[in-house]
């Protein structure tokens, strides 16, 4: 009990983990982490809340400035540019067909092909060879034994047997 109420009066004075940062502080890092965005753009979904790009250069800065004029005055590589800071695709590239499908398809035909190997490995290795009352031999061999014997003559085989001609009866 003393060592609970020892370690809850540390942490409330400030010492162990909670005195390395504050929640309303940053924790001491040297990288920068980017800015959060939620661009989010689909063929459903046209027209996210922020644009593509949020951290803008000079050239992008002043080209900025330029679209708050007249776009008669702007050339089409200006107007594409000012375009691709707003939006990361068009149309025209969210419909576009991809070949994701043959990778896929790919690793289905793979594991496909291992699962191949990996049953013709058992059959060949792991199981043992099938048993003598599999043969056909051995079955014709049950079969007759099962007619002389007269097993089931009323609706088993025996029933369906002719013993007068040996033969099955139609």
């Amino acid at each position: 009990m003393l060592s609970r109420a020892t370690w809850s009066l540390a942490l409330r004075k400030g010492l162990g983990m909670r005195g390395i940062h504050s929640p309303g502080g940053n924790a001491q890092s040297e990288g920068k982490m980017p800015p959060y965005t939620s661009y989010h753009a689909q063929r459903s979904y046209p027209m996210p809340d922020e644009p593509f790009c949020t951290e803008l250069s000079a050239e992008q800065r002043a080209l900025k400035e330029k679209e708050k004029g007249s776009w008669t005055e702007l050339t089409h590589a200006e107007k594409v540019a000012l375009y691709r800071l707003q939006f990361h695709e068009t149309f025209a590239e969210m419909n576009r067909h991809s070949n994701e499908w043959k990778t896929v398809m790919g690793g289905v035909f793979f594991f496909f092909g291992v699962t191949a190997l990996l049953i013709w490995w058992q059959r060949v290795y792991v199981f043992p060879e099938k048993p003598i009352t599999l043969t056909d031999e051995w079955k014709a061999q049950q079969l007759q034994r099962i007619l002389d014997m007269k097993g089931n003559p009323v609706q088993g085989l025996a029933a369906r047997w002719d013993y007068d001609k040996k033969e099955w009866k139609k």
